[in-house]
């Protein structure tokens, strides 16, 4: 699995993302998820998991606007 996160530190720079995907099981499915790091360019961490990358920028964007 590809990291995002320097001994559990994010490693995303000021305005921009990184991601990367990972497998778990959910009962007896495995499914597919994204682990989400945005860094806004004042040096805030926003930070999700979800089962589509649209997800996670949906809930980045929900984020940012209730950060204005």
């Amino acid at each position: 699995m590809n990291s995002i996160n320097e001994n559990g530190c994010s490693v995303c720079q000021p305005g921009k993302e990184n991601y990367t995907t990972y497998t778990t099981k959910l009962g007896r499915k495995r499914v597919r998820m994204y682990q989400y790091d945005y860094r806004t360019e004042s040096g805030e961490l926003f930070s999700c998991c979800a089962p589509t990358l649209e997800a996670c920028r949906e809930r980045r964007d929900i984020w940012l606007s209730s950060r204005q």
